[in-house]
């Protein structure tokens, strides 16, 4: 017999299965997604710092979030931005029910318009949920300065963003800040996770510096099948990423599972034809970056949109980023002084926003009126004025502001203490001058293997057994594959 207190009146077991799955999903975007593709994509020599700044963010990023972040991004408002920081580790805290106080929407008079977001598990499922939030968009960010930034300085950069970073935009759109109140539409993180990382992460790049010449001449994936892999795991998790943004296993769920997938398809479809048209040949990279820009740009409208307009908007994610990446970049020349190693940029800042103004323009009033607290909201398409898309450039332009702020503040402290970026002689080692390993050293540690050594040449004067031996022992070493 399970007790009342294990299972409470107000808890839907349903809702509480579904988070956790969901916050699951998010998980395996990181962890291992993003590490096996940050791993992968990059240069053999950055394979391990690569993927190590990846599993270091996810970590650390959980202490934070339960020391601090947490309440400061959904706790009860200190100022119209930012929540007032708390520990989320008691027990008392983290088995009642969810709530995020700063949510309740109030008349003029005073009277309730929309009751506060208490979802039917408890305050843990939530706090889990959000953490995967707030780790996955550090990792994000971190696709800006790989293949140079000090690991040191990352170590100390990646809970200090956290907390003077995202929660600022987490409590602003989600959390009952003022940007959520006015009714600045972000579903589930087009601006909170993709904008900021876009923008913090272009910022961070400027701060830090570029890559050595050759790699940035010349910075091909080490693995192209494992960033496939990574790929796919980041795709199939955004299930999570979108479906579980309503805080229940409801109708908005399934809309936004489907609408995700379909503009993710769309905008992969769309950026690899334009490759096919203008360079005469499909790319396995600009695949999966237009898979990426599809998968962000409908994340501020998953469950709010029809699924007529996922395809419109995979359209403009596969081809406004791609127009971006490949054609104004190159006539930029601050897109080009700025050495976004992965163009997180464009993949992530430009989607977002784009996907942010079509939310703007495309929002169903009637799905906007399950999910959204501010009554009457929806897209310019369905009869509505200009003021929803006015919103979201407003809303915008905040997150934008901040994150350079908070980003350069972050940076320029830190730099004052540790070296932002490697030097030289260590960038043109990479990862054995940053951790003392190799990704594929797989004789010995990276000694090449001599044939001609004559120890290593089997003789037929000493017989066959002994043939036999020497040879099985050559086997047995090994030889490095030089990548």
């Amino acid at each position: 017999m399970v007790s009342d207190q294990a299972v409470p009146d107000w808890l839907n077991k349903g809702d509480n299965a579904w988070q956790l799955i969901a916050s699951t999903l998010i998980g395996i975007q990181s962890m291992p997604g993003l590490v096996v593709l940050y791993g992968s994509i990059v240069k053999k020599k950055w394979a391990v710092n690569s993927a190590f700044m990846a599993l270091y963010s996810f970590a650390s990023s959980l202490i934070i979030w339960v020391l601090l972040g947490f309440r400061m991004a959904f706790g009860e408002r200190l100022l119209p931005f930012w929540g007032k920081a708390g520990p989320a580790l008691s027990e008392d805290y983290l088995v009642r029910q969810a709530r995020i106080p700063a949510t309740a929407q109030y008349y003029h008079n005073g009277t309730v318009e929309t009751p506060m977001v208490e979802p039917f598990y408890p305050q843990a499922a939530l706090v889990l949920f959000h953490f995967m939030y707030a780790a996955i968009t550090l990792i994000l960010l971190a696709g800006s300065v790989l293949g140079r930034m000090n690991i040191k300085a990352w170590m100390v950069f990646s809970p200090l963003w956290l907390l003077f970073s995202y929660t600022v935009g987490a409590f602003s759109m989600w959390g009952g800040g003022f940007l959520y109140h006015w009714g600045v539409i972000d579903y589930s993180g087009g601006y909170v996770i993709h904008l900021s990382s876009g923008i913090a992460g272009f910022t961070a790049a400027y701060w830090v510096g570029p890559r050595i010449k050759s790699d940035r001449e010349r910075f091909s994936p080490n693995n192209v099948l494992l960033m496939i892999v990574g790929a796919g795991l980041l795709w199939l998790g955004w299930s999570g990423f979108n479906g579980g943004a309503p805080y229940a296993a409801n109708i908005i769920a399934p809309i936004a599972v489907l609408n995700t997938h379909i503009c993710a398809a769309t905008s992969l479809l769309m950026w690899t034809c334009l490759d096919v048209v203008f360079f005469s040949k499909p790319s396995v990279i600009g695949a999966i970056q237009g898979m990426m820009t599809g998968l962000v740009c409908i994340t501020p409208a998953a469950g709010l949109v029809h699924s007529w307009a996922a395809v419109v908007m995979g359209l403009f994610s596969g081809s406004v980023p791609w127009f971006t990446m490949m054609i104004l970049h190159k006539k930029s020349s601050l897109l080009q002084k700025v050495d976004d190693t992965l163009a997180v940029f464009h993949t992530h800042a430009v989607a977002g926003l784009l996907g942010g103004i079509l939310t703007g323009i495309l929002a169903h009033p009637q799905l906007a009126s399950i999910e959204l607290p501010v009554p009457g909201t929806m897209g310019f398409a369905y009869g509505g004025d200009f003021t929803q898309v006015y919103k979201q450039i407003i809303g915008a332009l905040f997150i934008v502001g901040w994150n350079i702020f908070a980003t350069t503040a972050i940076l320029i402290a830190i730099g004052w203490f540790i070296p932002l970026r490697m030097p030289d002689d260590q960038l043109m080692i990479g990862d054995d001058a940053a951790h003392g390993e190799e990704a594929y050293a797989l004789w010995g540690d990276g000694e090449k293997f001599d044939v001609m050594r004559h120890e290593t040449i089997p003789h037929a004067s000493r017989g066959n057994d002994d043939v036999q031996v020497q040879l099985n022992n050559i086997a047995a070493r090994g030889v490095t594959i030089q990548l």
